[in-house]
């Protein structure tokens, strides 16, 4: 999986915010804030990582099973997707 490129990630405080920038920009009137977990999704994604790549990740840094992260990320993706910034 891949981001579409014109996104950035930002964290602002305790909050991660993800903007259009450069041509996007004039396309999409977006900001998406995400949580620490999204965050760490988003920095991901942005390397190319799959779904199991994902599931991993939360894996390492919280305490909870594999099913609960894989449905976490399947809501993650859905969202992000849902926008448009997936390409496969």
């Amino acid at each position: 999986m891949k981001l579409k490129e014109g996104f950035v990630l930002r964290k602002v405080a305790d909050t991660y915010v993800v903007v259009a920038v450069g041509a996007e920009a004039k396309k999409h009137n977006v900001m998406i804030t995400l949580n620490e977990t999204g965050g760490l999704l988003w920095e991901k994604l942005s390397e190319g990582a799959e779904k199991k790549d994902l599931v991993d990740a939360i894996l390492e840094v919280y305490d909870i099973d594999e099913a609960t992260a894989s449905a976490d990320v399947d809501r993650f993706i859905e969202k992000v997707n849902s926008e448009g910034l997936i390409v496969e």
